[in-house]
């Protein structure tokens, strides 16, 4: 409103001198030369505070000229937002400067990498762990000084929802874990710390499990195999020692099957998640799985519904034990006369392998812990149908080994769906 005003005095104030040059110039008999005589002056009243302007622009800390009218009303407009942008700027660098004294206290590697992938900032531990100099390194490419294949890939994908661990090739063996995050105008913000002592445990932890499994299975032949001669000649075993002997025989069976499924864990964790090059035909592998149960599970029934021929890149034999985990749960969890369906369908923005069993369902306070190993919802049910607690754990990770997802979906009472679901590559 008020440079609305202004506008109207400084129009007024022309107009005013134009009806004077006129008034004093008629009478003379010559108005059009008094008027642009004035306009002329008025032109050279305005150059001159263009060059106060200009001086006042190349010197910020003077204050503004005085000026009356319009051209004060502009001064003092101009030195509103000037003070105003200090102020923004001030408190951005009071911001940027907390920033980076907490990441400087840190122990990982933080490193600020513009939108063209040069560095910005850095802390000590960068320096320590990535060998970057700062400030001599700002303005280098950050891809020119980390060299790491494995880091240039994950930095140029531009896929960061999940963290990167590097080996790197070093006498000591050394772990290091990336994560990236985006700020501002595509700006990133890198971090990395070393997790060598968290790799060497897991790799322990995988070692042992695999060793102890391998370990185990030897004598577990021996044994299944006596009871298994034992139990193939009735007639020589006493009626009374029959019924344990089967029960040792149930029991042996459930360990060989635990262990397979150790092994299988082990051997899946110990596999990085990376780029597929097999294309599997999901619609095959379920006729092939179809076939399978038709012979082991021929009084059950289960209906496939495959409705696409769609493949996706992936493990052959990681998917056929996700699915078939999957699949051989919801037979054991649902009752006998009821109907398993296996559904394989495209949807808008992926695919989807979906088992829907019609069994008692699962409580919602459980469904966040299924994939737990040896998590039981039922300990007594899960002891009568023979389960080993690893399946859904083993369909877990098949699914973060090929960036799927999944998905469960369960009311008491009214059966449970678990669904592989597959974005689109």
């Amino acid at each position: 409103m008020r440079a609305r005003v202004t506008w109207l005095v400084e129009l007024r104030r022309l107009v005013l001198l134009v009806l004077l040059a006129l008034a004093l110039g008629w009478p003379l008999g010559y108005p059009f030369q008094v008027l642009s005589g004035l306009l002329l002056l008025l032109l050279l009243r305005w150059l001159v505070q263009l060059k106060r302007l200009r001086a006042w622009l190349d010197s910020p800390d003077v204050e503004p000229p005085e000026a009356r009218g319009i051209w004060g009303d502009f001064y003092d407009r101009l030195y509103s937002l000037r003070r105003e942008s200090r102020e923004q700027q001030t408190l951005l660098q009071s911001r940027l400067d907390y920033l980076q004294d907490s990441l400087s206290s840190m122990q990982d590697a933080a490193v600020m990498v513009s939108a063209s992938g040069a560095i910005e900032w850095c802390n000590s531990a960068a320096q320590k762990l990535l060998g970057l100099r700062f400030p001599k390194d700002r303005g280098q490419a950050l891809l020119n000084l980390v060299r790491l294949p494995e880091f240039h890939r994950y930095f140029l994908a531009e896929d960061y929802s999940l963290p990167l661990q590097v080996r790197l090739g070093s006498e000591r063996e050394q772990y290091l874990q990336f994560s990236i995050s985006r700020f501002g105008n595509n700006d990133r913000l890198v971090f990395a710390r070393d997790v060598t002592r968290e790799a060497r445990l897991e790799n322990m932890r995988r070692d042992f499990v695999g060793n102890v499994s391998h370990e185990l299975r030897t004598p577990l032949t021996v044994i299944k195999g006596y009871l298994e001669t034992l139990l193939g000649q009735p007639e020589q075993v006493p009626e009374r020692l029959q019924r344990p002997l089967g029960q040792m025989a149930q029991q042996a069976e459930r360990m060989e099957a635990l262990l397979r499924d150790l092994l299988w864990l082990t051997r899946i964790e110990s596999v990085q998640p990376r780029e597929r090059r097999e294309s599997v035909n999901v619609g095959q592998l379920l006729r092939e799985l179809q076939s399978e149960l038709a012979t082991s599970h021929p009084q059950r029934r289960v209906e496939f519904r495959v409705e696409t021929e769609a493949s996706v890149p992936g493990d052959l034999r990681e998917l056929h034990s996700a699915i078939s985990n999957l699949v051989l749960n919801a037979i054991k969890y649902s009752p006998d006369d009821s109907c398993v369906t296996v559904t394989w369908a495209e949807e808008p923005d992926g695919l989807r392998l979906s088992v829907q069993d019609q069994g008692v369902g699962i409580e919602a306070s459980h469904i966040p812990r299924l994939t737990e190993r040896f998590y039981r919802v039922d300990d007594s049910r899960s002891s009568r149908t023979g389960g080993t607690g690893l399946g859904l754990a083993i369909v877990k990770h098949v699914a973060a080994n090929h960036q799927a997802q999944l998905q469960i979906e369960s009311r008491p009472g009214k059966g449970s769906t678990f669904s592989l679901w597959f974005p689109r590559g």
